[in-house]
C-alpha cells in the first residue's frame, strides 16, 4: 500500500472552515473549496504546528474555540532544529514583513519536517513566487521544498489520479 502524503495544515485553513457564513463571494469560495478538501482528508496524514495552534487561540473565544476544535486530532509536528534561522532567511528571501513573519516558520516547519503540501490560502506570502524563491533556495542549499497549494489545487491533484 502507497503511503499518504503529508499536508500541513496552515492557519487560514481551520479560519476558512469555522468561518461564519459571509456575503463575501472570495470567503464563500474558499469556505467551500476548504469544506471540500476537508471531506478527502483521510486520504492524507495531516500536520500542524505550535505556530497554528498559538494563531488560531487568537481572537474572538467562540471562534477560536471552534478553530482549535477543527484541528482536534491532527498530528503535531516537534520543533526542527534551526527553525529559527532558516525562518529569519526566508523572511529575507521571500521579501516578508514583520507583521506575517510566521508565516515563514510554517514553510520551515515543511521544508525540516520534510512535509509534502503546505496547504494555506495565504497566496499573498505563501504562494507561486514564494515557492519559486523557496525552490531555488532550497535546492541551493539540499533542502527540501514542499508544494504550496490551496484546498482546490490539492483536491484537484487528487481527482486528477488515475
Amino acid at each position: 500500500m502507497k503511503a499518504k502524503k503529508s499536508v500541513y495544515i496552515e492557519t487560514t485553513i481551520p479560519s476558512y472552515a469555522t468561518a461564519q457564513p459571509s456575503f463575501n463571494a472570495l470567503n464563500m469560495v474558499r469556505k467551500t473549496q476548504t469544506e471540500i478538501f476537508w471531506k478527502i482528508r483521510d486520504r492524507f496524514r495531516l500536520w500542524i504546528s505550535q505556530e497554528v495552534i498559538e494563531e488560531i487561540s487568537k481572537g474572538d473565544k467562540e471562534a477560536a474555540k471552534r478553530r482549535i476544535e477543527f484541528v482536534k486530532g491532527i498530528e503535531l509536528l516537534s520543533e526542527p532544529e534551526g527553525i529559527d534561522v532558516l525562518a529569519v532567511t526566508y523572511q529575507a528571501l521571500l521579501d516578508i514583513p514583520d507583521r506575517a513573519k510566521r508565516d515563514c516558520f510554517h514553510l520551515v516547519y515543511c521544508v525540516l519536517s520534510r512535509i509534502d503540501y503546505l496547504l494555506s490560502w495565504n497566496c499573498t506570502h505563501l504562494g507561486p513566487s514564494a515557492q519559486d524563491k523557496a525552490r531555488v533556495y532550497n535546492d541551493k542549499h539540499g533542502l527540501w521544498t514542499p508544494l504550496l497549494v490551496t484546498p482546490e489545487i490539492l483536491y484537484a491533484m487528487e481527482e486528477e489520479k488515475p
